[in-house]
């Protein structure tokens, strides 16, 4: 870790540089817009989740100066969580200028009438996963018959649509409401738990417990996770700044999955550092996102893009969860294909 601090001095913006606010708006074009040619001001991303690693890249890129160098006055990174408004909600009303969500929820969000696109995927597989103890191993769906699993209420979509795919009936299994804690895996009081495999595992193994887990991508569910979304508006009629936005984000994310050390020092001590992050455990969930980011495809196509058979796979697995809708409404992905022939260097 003490590499990955050093490397964050260069290029940029050294460690403990002044990060991206909650508070400004995603309308404001003040600012001189750094290095770049352009001034857009300043960038509103609105994040899935809290302040952790999950968002590595952002902090790279903002520590480094890359929203700058792209034409940006600064960046505000908009933190999400259970009690925060949707992040659908956010971009399509114009407090984000670009989101991160899923596939399920920005296509139920385009369904109900939402102007949005989903322009690029950091996670090529999903990272929802069944996590258990290591002494009452659960490898694959089939081993959950009969035992009881621990599901949040925001995750019952994703879990109906996972039984489903797997062609499980939901009432040989035990579901139980919880919380994101995973300790009541660790009592007996369920036998798997519904996880993110970047973090409640993680959390489970820093504080001395042997888990395993299965990913739900590698059983019938290859859903993208962490997907850029904007407005069909900012398609048509801001495609510079998108293609900015995702220039900066593409060099952070590049120096990110490089070293796993960076943007855990970042989540644990600047822009998490209210959270109470553990440093250890956020190093270990930056190395497994990585796992999920970097595939053959991202190596040779670029970060973010997708394939045909990839959106063609997801499009089929939202139907199992009662998203019916179609390629071509829920993507576009016409903008990260001409930044990748425009910038080459950024593959």
């Amino acid at each position: 870790m003490t590499a990955g601090a050093t490397l964050l001095t260069a290029g940029g913006g050294g460690l403990l540089a002044a990060c991206g606010s909650d508070d400004s708006d995603a309308s404001d074009d003040s600012g001189s817009g750094g290095s770049g040619a352009a001034s857009f001001g300043t960038l509103a991303v609105r994040l899935s989740w809290i302040k952790n690693a999950e968002f590595a890249g952002e902090y790279v890129a903002d520590q480094r100066g890359y929203y700058k160098a792209a034409g940006f006055s600064g960046v505000n990174l908009i933190a999400g969580g259970p009690s925060a408004t949707p992040q659908d909600t956010d971009v399509a009303t114009g407090k984000a200028f670009i989101g991160i969500s899923s596939p399920d929820i920005t296509g139920t969000a385009i369904a109900q009438g939402a102007p949005l696109k989903i322009i690029g995927a950091q996670y090529q597989k999903n990272p929802f996963a069944i996590l258990s103890m290591a002494k009452s191993p659960l490898r694959t769906p089939q081993d959950m018959v009969g035992k009881k699993i621990g599901v949040q209420a925001t995750n019952e979509s994703v879990w109906s649509a996972f039984l489903k795919a797997n062609k499980l009936d939901p009432s040989s299994i035990t579901k139980v409401p919880v919380e994101f804690d995973p300790l009541p895996l660790t009592t007996g009081t369920v036998d798997g738990w519904f996880a993110f495999v970047t973090n409640e595992p993680n959390l489970l193994r820093v504080k001395g417990f042997d888990v395993t887990t299965f990913l739900l991508a590698d059983h019938n569910y290859p859903l993208v996770s962490e997907t850029f979304m904007v407005t069909d508006e900012s398609i048509a009629k801001n495609r510079d700044k998108v293609k900015a936005a995702l220039t900066a984000e593409i060099r952070g994310w590049k120096d990110a999955t490089s070293d796993a050390a960076l943007g855990a020092k970042l989540a644990a001590t600047v822009y998490g550092k209210d959270l109470g992050l553990d440093e250890k455990e956020q190093g270990l969930e930056s190395a497994d996102q990585n796992k999920l980011i970097l595939t053959e495809e991202t190596k040779k196509n670029g970060l973010f893009t997708l394939t045909d058979t990839l959106v063609e796979e997801n499009i089929a697995t939202l139907k199992l969860a009662g998203v019916d809708i179609t390629a071509d409404k829920l993507f576009d992905l016409s903008i990260i294909r001409e930044l990748y022939k425009e910038k080459p260097e950024l593959i």
